[in-house]
């Protein structure tokens, strides 16, 4: 065989794994539904799918000469020839043997020998109609003895017409390659900004120029007058001054061509950066979609784990599906994978009661789980499992905490105190297992879930009710190679905080941080949450600050939240995510790298770690004591805001000044919301998506229920000419964010309040 031969057979051999495990998936996932299925017609359907399965991947081994997949797949053929057959009873024992078949199929895919040896198994696929008792097929009934069935709500995602099977690998390269252009784009309009900023500068020259040329050709006339005046007989005494007025005269024009000439580069730039923008979007999202697969990829795998879990452990099951043809991010689906696979377990083996514990409380003989997927927030994913089982004691879990010392025995002891109980389930070592088992009881399982995703930039969460079920809710990003973070300076260091954990950035006065328990404290969020340098956390020198404001980031993970003191929080952008790679892949309170726009790398922090460095540091980082309330007359005011970090700035200004505060995202939000009524005044950014500051004011001011409303617009736009359209749209006052304090926002708002 030459090379050119063997490369096709590689070739051909990769694309008949791809083709097999899509089939034994299917097969192993018909088999479940069939076994539960009541409605003739169904069933008919059912077995026609497995049946072709079986076919299809048996000439597809015979085209590579797998001899023993072919041999296995033509037993399956015939012990479904027979269950077509025996349409009205099944013998028990036959789905046993079918699932045993396709888990053996896997196997020899894999590269693995089955667990049974093969000619065993052909044997009883060929002796199965010997198989005795016969039962009747299963009744859609409480009573119904089935381990395990599937449910799935909504349509599968319909196979296009027109595909071309592309390795995974030589897919994720190419994505990582468009991602890497992310970098050139933001690099791109960077130097664009930059480029803006000398043209204004050359501007703003060039009139301090004009000013000096008036005034020296003035002077020159004078000097000119009294020269003739004094020396009527004499030459041009001022002949050095007339040199120096033309030789300002010459640099003026010269320097006005260079400014018209970077004017139209800059320009030219603005144009190229936005095309460059437009094509590494649409390059990456058209990528993004390539590799993009129906969460029901990884669902696939649930139904049969059912069957099998609730099986070994004489258990009632029924799995429900919801919304498994969204589509996620492969790279994100196979992450998220395990976690999921082990809620599962864990509702089977620690949720559902055994059949009779069901009976006696109430309950259906037949346990269920929802396996529901759902889009949040625009672009974020909520994948949750859902039991309706005995449900978490809380006592218990507080009591297997305690009994590794994650809880102290008493108050007052000075050990870390935890507001929701339920989150201490996923801390390593706790278990309300006695026993350790292949399934339970290690304390391990959910400590890794939330490591895992949280690794993903994505947040686990669990709800409960004693003796109702159980909930865990995985809320996962859109992609893994941008994301939205708060910059923040550590003296000349830079850090990133991914958004996904930063609650709020504000600036907090100094002397409003109060000492508890010899830790620094403030009050956030109707709670007293500790106060921790981040410096200290990242073992870096602190600056000397004389400001009467602290910079805060307030950062959470699951229950636990402490505000971080940074030294300047620099602002909220999209950045380029890098892994650390092998030799840094477990570096503490690091998760990765970030290319910002300039080029330049820094580090993305990992909060959770973070949090975790703060509680050996010695914070308790959960609330410790009850908030004082301010006793204060309150007004209602409207923020209007697209950025994350500018929303969360004035929100606090605000409240902390005592008003209740409402945000909103866009000015289009905010008249609607305006509609609602009950607002005493507006505070709104300029620049927003759908409508910016100018039209929403003045939408207000030509409406006759709102016009009275004051407006105060606060924004980066810091021109004359930028502050007159304010002012010509109706504002009351126009605030620059580079220039103004908190103290010019409080007034303004006091004196139009």
């Amino acid at each position: 065989m030459d090379d050119k031969e063997r490369a096709f057979r590689q070739r051909l051999l990769a694309t008949f794994r791809g083709e097999a495990d899509e089939h034994v998936r299917a097969m192993s996932s018909g088999l479940v539904e069939l076994e539960r299925a009541t409605d003739p017609v169904q069933r008919v359907t059912l077995i026609e799918t497995v049946f072709r399965g079986a076919h299809s991947l048996k000439g597809a081994a015979r085209a590579v000469d797998s001899r023993d997949v072919e041999a296995l797949c033509q037993g399956l053929e015939g012990m479904f020839a027979k269950l077509k057959a025996r349409s009205g009873e099944w013998p028990v024992g036959w789905f046993d043997l079918l699932h045993q078949a396709v888990d053996a199929l896997d196997g020899l895919l894999r590269g693995g020998a089955p667990r049974i040896a093969l000619d065993t198994l052909l044997q009883r696929l060929d002796g199965a109609e010997a198989a005795v008792p016969v039962r009747p097929p299963p009744v859609d009934d409480a009573a119904a003895s089935s381990p395990a069935r599937v449910v799935e709500v909504g349509e599968r995602p319909a196979a296009a017409d027109h595909t071309v099977r592309v390795s995974a690998a030589r897919l994720d390269g190419l994505l990582r390659q468009a991602e890497g252009l992310l970098g050139a784009k933001f690099t791109a309009e960077q130097r664009a900004a930059e480029l803006r900023d000398i043209v204004d500068a050359l501007a703003l020259r060039a009139r301090e120029r004009g000013h000096g040329l008036a005034a020296l050709r003035a002077s020159k006339g004078v000097t000119d007058a009294v020269a003739a005046a004094a020396h009527p007989d004499e030459g041009p005494i001022a002949e050095p001054h007339h040199r120096a007025h033309d030789l300002l005269l010459r640099e003026h024009g010269y320097l006005g061509t260079i400014e018209t000439r970077l004017n139209a580069l800059a320009v030219a730039v603005a144009h190229d950066s936005r095309a460059l923008d437009a094509m590494v979007d649409g390059l990456l999202d058209e990528l993004k979609r390539a590799s993009m697969l129906p969460v029901s990829s990884i669902l696939d795998v649930l139904p049969k784990l059912v069957r099998d879990l609730a099986r070994s452990q004489e258990k009632d099951v029924d799995l429900v599906i919801r919304g498994a043809d969204i589509e996620l991010d492969r790279r994100l689906l196979e992450a998220v994978r395990d976690p999921l696979i082990h809620l599962v377990r864990n509702a089977v083996d620690h949720g559902i009661e055994p059949p009779e514990q069901r009976v006696k409380v109430g309950k259906p003989q037949r346990g269920s789980i929802r396996c529901t997927v759902r889009q949040r927030d625009g672009s974020r994913i909520e994948i949750a499992i859902a039991d309706d089982g005995a449900g978490i004691d809380v006592a218990q879990v507080e009591a297997a905490a305690r009994s590794i010392g994650l809880v102290p025995e008493a108050p007052g002891s000075g050990r870390e105190v935890v507001r929701d109980p339920l989150s201490l389930v996923f801390r390593s070592g706790v278990t309300t297992r006695p026993v350790i088992t292949d399934i339970s009881g290690r304390g391990l399982g959910l400590a890794i879930v939330q490591e895992k995703v949280e690794a993903l930039g994505g947040s686990v969460a669990v709800e409960s009710q004693t003796g109702h079920g159980t909930t865990f809710r995985i809320v996962l990003p859109p992609t893994l190679a941008t994301f939205r973070g708060v910059r923040v300076q550590i003296g000349n260091a830079s850090f990133v905080l991914p958004t996904t954990h930063v609650e709020q950035a504000l600036r907090w006065p100094a002397e409003a941080v109060v000492t508890v328990e010899g830790r620094d404290t403030v009050q956030w969020g109707g709670s007293t949450i500790a106060l921790v340098h981040l410096a200290d956390l990242l073992e870096l020198p602190r600056e000397v600050s004389v400001s009467r404001f602290a910079q805060l980031v307030v950062v959470a993970s699951g229950d636990v939240r402490a505000a971080l003191r940074v030294d300047e929080i620099v602002g909220e952008e999209e950045v380029l995510a890098k892994p650390l790679g092998r030799q840094l892949s477990r570096v503490r309170n690091i998760v990765g790298a970030a290319v910002l726009g300039t080029g330049r790398t820094v580090p993305i922090l990992d909060v959770p770690d973070l949090l975790r460095s703060a509680m050996k540091l010695g914070g308790a980082l959960a609330p410790i004591a009850d908030p004082v309330p301010i006793a204060t007359a309150r007004r209602s005011i409207l923020v209007a805001e697209d950025s994350i970090t500018s929303r969360m700035l004035l929100k606090n200004i605000l409240e902390s000044a005592g008003y209740d505060v409402v945000t909103c995202v866009d000015g289009a939000d905010a008249y609607a919301t305006l509609q609602r009524g009950g607002f005493d005044l507006l505070v709104s950014d300029v620049e927003m998506p759908r409508m910016g500051g100018l039209e929403l004011t003045a939408r207000i001011r030509a409406d006759r229920g709102l016009a009275d409303l004051p407006v105060i617009l606060v924004t980066t736009l810091g021109s004359p000419e930028d502050r007159d359209r304010g002012i010509e749209a109706g504002a009351d006052a126009y605030l620059v964010k580079s220039r103004f304090e908190q103290s010019d926002l409080l007034e303004a708002v006091r004196r139009l309040l």
